[in-house]
């Protein structure tokens, strides 16, 4: 428990910091945009706070998770590592989408930007982008959360480094061209990037077994248990960031007594948890290979068993 907790602490601490930064950086653009009167600085400093929300999006569901099981939230509320995620992409093909739009608009009259000061700001922000994305990297591939607040961080780099290309063209060239067509080239990246993580996300929502696990894969690895004759309504899903749960109903011969029965769901408990990092299972054994239990109208389960 205490290196779950030692996990949780230093997950809400890399949003905590990540989000404060950001909105540091923020404010000082949108400053400096108000005095070069630069366009491109306040829509960038626009788009930011955006990202800023979408990271305390990141920051609170991380806070909520943290929060134990009680009343009628008897999982807690890990879920909102998975519901934060969802609005987190939404939010990126939101913001790529207007980026497109913004850009297109310009083509026919681009504006003329100071590119010195675009330069320079740009350049701070890839740093400070990408030292706010090294704090939520770790682990940020299996867990949503933390992967939305990664790409929202990265994302921003790629703003500022594409600002930065096309402020040197600008100043020495004279193609004011640059700043709609750079715009529109980064609204598509964000786009490409942001539709795994929304796809994710809303499988993950929708209690869609995680995409690295194949369900048949665990399903044989069950029935290839000592003693197990077929496995019936086995369901797997995320519980949270990290937390994969499970339940299915395993059908073993009736033995002479039950001595071994604990035993059995404690070993496969540890080896589904070795094996696929499935960490909340919920086995149901039964003797006899006709499972009527679960089997009726109102409860439909797809099942993965023997006949």
């Amino acid at each position: 428990m205490s290196g779950h907790h030692d996990h949780s602490h230093s997950n809400t601490r890399a949003f905590a910091w990540v989000t404060l930064i950001n909105l540091a950086y923020t404010a000082v653009e949108a400053w400096y945009g108000f005095s070069t009167n630069s366009l491109a600085l306040l829509s960038d400093a626009v788009h930011n706070f955006g990202d800023v929300l979408g990271l305390g999006l990141a920051w609170g569901a991380a806070l909520l998770a943290k929060r134990p099981p009680q009343g009628r939230h008897t999982y807690g509320w890990r879920r909102a590592t998975l519901l934060s995620p969802l609005a987190n992409s939404l939010l990126l093909v939101v913001f790529s989408g207007a980026l497109g739009w913004e850009a297109i608009r310009r083509f026919n009259a681009p504006p003329t930007i100071p590119p010195v000061p675009v330069m320079v700001v740009a350049a701070i922000g890839i740093v400070v982008n990408l030292a706010a994305a090294a704090f939520v990297h770790g682990g940020h591939e299996n867990d949503l959360n933390r992967r939305g607040a990664f790409l929202h961080l990265v994302a921003d780099a790629a703003v500022s480094l594409a600002a930065v290309l096309a402020g040197a063209g600008m100043m020495l060239f004279g193609w004011s061209w640059l700043d709609p067509v750079t715009a529109l080239l980064v609204s598509v990246v964000v786009l490409v990037g942001s539709f795994k993580l929304l796809r994710d996300s809303f499988d993950a929502a929708m209690d869609a077994a995680p995409a690295h696990i194949d369900i048949e894969e665990v399903s044989t690895f069950i029935r290839e248990q000592p003693g197990v004759v077929a496995v019936h309504h086995l369901h797997l899903w995320s519980l949270g960031s990290n937390e994969i749960a499970l339940t299915a109903h395993v059908t073993r011969p009736p033995a002479p007594d039950d001595s071994d029965h604990d035993g059995f769901i404690d070993h496969l408990n540890h080896a589904l948890d070795d094996r696929f990092g499935i960490n909340h299972a919920t086995l149901q054994v039964e003797h006899g290979r006709e499972c009527g239990h679960g089997c009726h109208d109102r409860a439909a389960h797809h099942d993965h068993h023997d006949h």
